[in-house]
């Protein structure tokens, strides 16, 4: 019997590369409000949580959406999947720039885009495991998450910048109008699958997304991974949504917490190129998983207490550079001990754990002391954390696992 051949084909860079910019436009398009709040609320003439909801509105129509959109993607494919994520995506942008200062429009637009994140959230592993090999695919979505805290980046840095030159809603046009390029090039450039795989057929095959659903939910550790996902991305989504509020208290600026927020950001793009490729080539996901969480510790620490703004920043840098590379290492586990669970259904779970961890920025709030301080939230982030660290002890790798 002959066996298919399998290869990898340099085009799978190009797919990569335009799947990348996607996401990059979806992170801006979801920041782009937070940092200029209050000249938002004067523009349309609402309130500061009103403008808030432009932000989680991506999280709260996350959670019914995702496990229909995993669904799409592994029925009708990744191109078909992300390309409806990508066509409503920058069909919705235009439009929010075309509200003007009607906040109504431009809500309901916004809306809109929330409805399209699922769509490339959740083909975050399906795309590597198509076109990349094994010694590869963590290092993919390493590249994924990189281009999500750039445009997380851009939107903080790009917005009050543009705006001593143009209105918010000329803004948002100029962004929908980039949104539109991104989608119109994936459509132009990405395909399915390669014409031949990147792995052998045993490694390729895959369940039916509801027996692959059922199955997945019968593994512990993608449980405990689940937990883990909950804790990471609440601890991100808290600190970039109260940064300011959270060292206002200590007697720093607005433009302390931006530096803050940007060193936490450069620290999680430095961290997710280095440690998912260092776990690629060692084939290890578990002991880098463990770096990430314990080492993750300090950082939040120096976060929690530190009164001078160097080590502030080395704190967030640090925090950054280990909390944010567990997750691609993190996603590519749970795509690998969930096999052959469809690859959109096991980071679907994932990405709909992590989007309900917008409670954490609820919990910070109702934590916080008279006087401001959010000492109490961060010390729970401290222990969650641990907390976290101490379950990847008892996680094994996939080979590892009798099922």
């Amino acid at each position: 019997m002959n066996q298919k051949p399998y290869r990898l084909y340099p085009y799978r860079w190009v797919v990569l590369a335009v799947f990348m910019l996607t996401n990059l436009t979806i992170q801006l398009l979801w920041i782009s409000y937070a940092p200029i709040t209050g000249l938002a609320a004067s523009f349309y003439g609402v309130t500061d949580l009103q403008i808030g909801m432009f932000s989680m509105v991506f999280m709260i129509a996350f959670l019914p959406l995702s496990i229909p959109v995993s669904w799409m993607l592994d029925t009708w494919g990744l191109r078909i999947g992300v390309s409806i994520g990508a066509i409503l995506m920058g069909f919705c942008a235009i439009g929010r720039g075309l509200a003007g200062s009607d906040y109504t429009t431009a809500l309901v637009f916004t809306i809109g885009l929330a409805a399209a994140q699922p769509f490339l959230l959740n083909a975050w592993t399906k795309l590597p495991a198509q076109w990349f090999g094994e010694q590869e695919r963590a290092t993919a979505v390493g590249l994924i998450t990189l281009a999500n805290l750039i445009g997380t980046g851009l939107g903080m840095v790009l917005t009050p910048a543009l705006m001593e030159t143009y209105s918010i809603d000329r803004i948002q046009l100029i962004y929908g109008v980039v949104t539109a390029v991104s989608a119109v090039l994936f459509l132009i450039f990405a395909r399915e699958k390669p014409a031949t795989p990147p792995c052998s057929e045993e490694q390729a095959v895959r369940a039916l997304m509801l027996d692959g659903l059922k199955s997945a939910l019968k593994i512990k550790p993608f449980w405990m991974y689940l937990f883990i996902s909950f804790v990471g991305l609440g601890i991100f989504n808290g600190l970039n949504t109260w940064v300011e509020a959270i060292i206002r208290p200590r007697g720093f600026s607005a433009v302390d917490a931006g530096n803050l927020g940007a060193a936490m950001l450069i620290g999680g793009l430095i961290g997710a190129i280095l440690l998912p490729a260092i776990s690629d080539k060692r084939n290890k996901r578990i002991p880098f998983l463990l770096i990430g969480f314990v080492f993750a510790i300090p950082g939040m620490i120096g976060i929690t207490f530190a009164q001078e703004l160097w080590l502030l920043l080395v704190s967030a840098f640090s925090l950054g550079f280990f909390l944010i590379s567990a997750n691609p290492i993190g996603m590519q586990y749970a795509a690998e001990i969930t096999f052959p669970t469809p690859e959109g259904t096991s980071a679907g779970l994932i990405q709909l754990f992590g989007q309900a961890s917008f409670v954490f920025v609820y919990i910070m709030e109702a934590l916080k002391q008279s006087d401001g301080s959010f000492t109490p939230g961060l010390l729970l982030m401290v222990v969650m954390i641990v907390l976290s660290a101490v379950m990847i002890l008892f996680m094994k790798e996939p080979g590892e696992l009798n099922r």
